[in-house]
C-alpha cells in the first residue's frame, strides 16, 4: 500500500495541532492531573463547537461530521502530541463505536447526536477486576424481570467513568459464557444502583474509575446477545485510534531529544555531536516511523473494511507500544539527570506511554491475538 495524506487532511493536522498547542500545553495538563474531573469543561466545548472534534467519527445521519477511522487517527495523533486532557477516546471512541454498531436506529438518534455535540459524555464499561480485554473476561449479569433489565456486576479501569453522563455496559443474560449472551446496555450514571470510586493510577492524564452496578436498571442496545460480535470490533477500532495517539506522543519526545541534545553541551561541543547520542536518536527516529507505519496502515485498512483490519489493529497497537516506551525511556536518558526530575515535562509522556501500553492489552497480548487471527 502506498499511503500519504490529502492536502485537505494536513490542513485539518495544521488545524487540530494549533488549537491543542494553545488549549494543551504541559502547564494547564500538569493542572488538570490534579482535579478530579481531570478536564477543561470550557476546552471540551470548544473542542467541539469550533473544531466539531467530537462528532468527527459519527455518521452525518446521527449529527456527526462521518469522517472515517484515518482523519480520527490524525485527531488522536495530534491529542497524543499534546498530551490533551479530555474524555475522547472513552465518549467519541470507545462508547459511539459500540453504540454504533449494535443500536437500534432510534437509540443511535438519541445518543450518537448527543455524544457528537460534546453534551454527553460517556464511558465504556466492560473490562473487570481480571483485566482482560475480550469477552470471556465479562462476568457482570444483565437479568431481565417485569419487562426491565437490571445489571449487576462491577467494571475496573472504566476510561473517565468518574465523570461520564452514562455508560455503554458489556453484560450477560445468567448461565452463558464467552461472546454468547453477552449485550450492550446503556445506564445512566445518576441511576440506583450506580457507584463510581476513582482509581489512583500511575498516569493522571487519563482517568480510570471502577464502576459497581447493583441491580441498576439498564438499556438493552440493540438486540440481545448482538455484543459478542460487536465488543471485539470495538476494541480494534480503539486500539487503531490509540495506536496513532501514541505515535504522536512518541513524536513529541522525540523531537524534545533532538532539541535537547542540540543544546545541551558537554566538553565543548552539544552533546548530540557524540556517536552513542546519534545512535540513540537515529534507533528512536527508526521506531518512530515503524509505528507510525502500522498505526497508519491499519487507519486505512479500517476506513477500507479490510478483512485483515482486526490483525492490523494488533499490529499497531503492538508496535506503537513498544516503540513509546523506548522513545520514552531514551528521552529521559538523553535529557541526564534533568529528565528523571518531577520539574521536566518528559515524565509526563513517559507515564502516558505506559499506561497506553497496557490498555486494550499489553504488545504480548496483541502479538499473540495477531498470531491467531491471521491463522484463523
Amino acid at each position: 500500500m502506498e499511503f500519504a495524506f490529502t492536502d485537505e487532511q494536513d490542513q485539518f493536522r495544521d488545524v487540530v495541532r494549533k488549537f491543542l498547542t494553545a488549549k494543551s500545553p504541559t502547564t494547564q495538563v500538569r493542572k488538570l492531573m490534579e482535579t478530579a474531573a481531570g478536564f477543561d469543561a470550557d476546552v471540551w466545548r470548544q473542542l467541539s463547537s469550533e473544531l466539531a472534534l467530537t462528532g468527527l467519527a459519527i455518521p452525518e445521519a446521527y449529527g456527526g461530521a462521518g469522517f472515517g477511522p484515518v482523519e480520527l487517527g490524525i485527531a488522536m495523533e495530534e491529542q497524543g502530541r499534546a498530551l490533551l486532557c479530555a474524555p475522547f477516546l472513552s465518549s467519541c471512541v470507545l462508547a459511539a463505536d459500540a453504540i454504533a454498531r449494535v443500536a437500534t436506529d432510534a437509540q443511535k438518534s438519541d445518543l450518537l447526536p448527543r455524544i457528537a455535540s460534546g453534551e454527553l459524555r460517556a464511558a465504556f464499561a466492560a473490562t473487570e477486576a481480571n483485566g482482560r480485554w475480550d469477552a470471556t473476561g465479562v462476568q457482570a449479569v444483565a437479568k431481565r424481570t417485569d419487562g426491565e433489565w437490571r445489571i449487576d456486576g462491577a467494571k475496573s479501569f472504566v476510561i473517565d467513568g468518574g465523570t461520564a453522563h452514562g455508560f455503554v455496559v458489556a453484560a450477560r443474560e445468567p448461565g452463558t459464557a464467552g461472546a454468547a449472551g453477552l449485550s450492550f446496555f446503556w445506564v445512566d450514571a445518576t441511576a440506583h444502583g450506580v457507584a463510581r470510586t476513582p482509581l489512583a493510577t500511575m498516569d493522571a492524564t487519563r482517568k480510570q474509575a471502577k464502576v459497581t452496578f447493583t441491580g441498576a436498571s439498564a438499556r438493552l442496545l440493540g438486540s440481545a446477545g448482538a455484543a459478542g460480535h460487536a465488543l471485539p470490533r470495538t476494541y480494534d477500532h480503539a486500539a487503531i485510534a490509540l495506536a496513532n495517539e501514541m505515535v504522536g506522543g512518541a513524536q513529541a519526545l522525540l523531537d524534545s531529544a533532538v532539541a535537547y541534545a542540540n543544546l545541551r553541551v558537554q566538553f565543548g561541543r552539544p552533546i548530540g555531536s557524540f556517536q552513542a547520542i546519534k545512535h540513540k536518536c537515529a534507533d528512536m527516529l527508526l521506531d518512530l516511523e515503524l509505528a507510525k507505519s502500522a498505526a497508519y496502515y491499519a487507519a486505512q485498512a479500517e476506513a477500507d473494511g479490510d478483512a485483515q483490519t482486526p490483525s492490523l489493529a494488533s499490529l499497531a497497537k503492538a508496535a506503537a507500544s513498544d516503540a513509546y516506551m523506548r522513545i520514552a525511556a531514551n528521552t529521559i536518558q538523553i535529557h541526564g539527570g534533568i529528565g528523571f526530575t518531577w520539574d521536566h515535562d518528559t515524565h509526563l509522556w513517559f507515564k502516558r506511554a505506559k499506561s497506553s501500553e497496557v490498555l486494550f492489552g499489553d504488545p504480548n497480548h496483541h502479538r499473540e491475538l495477531m498470531l491467531q487471527r491471521m491463522e484463523a
